[in-house]
């Protein structure tokens, strides 16, 4: 095996698992979201905002994956080594379960904050919040591999 293996299962662990998550916590607060619009189709922007926040753990293992696959010789770059492939390997890993999880917590944060929106409109600021909270673990685990797959390639590993 040669680190090029690495690099693109890296990319699709990243991609694939961050996906994931973000398709369970989008779905889950997409099916509350509808038992809200049901009854009231006003409250659709407050609704759809509470049903996209856990959608950016997805986008940010897709970028990730961008990243690695520029950079590995897929889309641009050099061929990396073995060391290298396992670094962008590595480096897939903290966005691919760290948004995975966070996903699906952001998911069930976003159902309760729909409910409680749904109940009284003046509850959806405080339901913003408590989603936004968990959006913070997608990031940091999302700045994290960032900042591993950009410094790969200069290292001689």
């Amino acid at each position: 095996m040669n680190g090029m293996f690495f690099a693109l299962l890296g990319a699709s662990i990243a991609t694939a698992l961050a996906g994931f998550g973000s398709a369970k916590g989008v779905g889950g607060a997409a099916q509350a979201s509808m038992g809200v619009l049901s009854e009231d189709s006003s409250k659709f922007g407050k609704m759809l905002v509470l049903t996209l926040l856990p959608g950016t753990q997805g986008l940010y293992g897709f970028i990730v994956g961008f990243l690695i696959l520029v950079n590995c010789g897929v889309l641009g770059g050099a061929m990396p080594t073995v060391g290298q492939g396992l670094a962008y390997l590595g480096a897939s890993l903290a966005i691919g379960i760290g948004g995975m999880v966070s996903g699906f917590a952001q998911g069930k944060a976003a159902v309760s904050g729909i409910a409680m929106s749904a109940k009284d409109d003046r509850n959806f600021s405080k339901a913003m919040v408590s989603v936004t909270l968990v959006e913070i673990y997608a990031l940091l685990s999302f700045i994290v591999s960032l900042l591993v797959v950009i410094s790969v390639s200069g290292l001689d590993i």
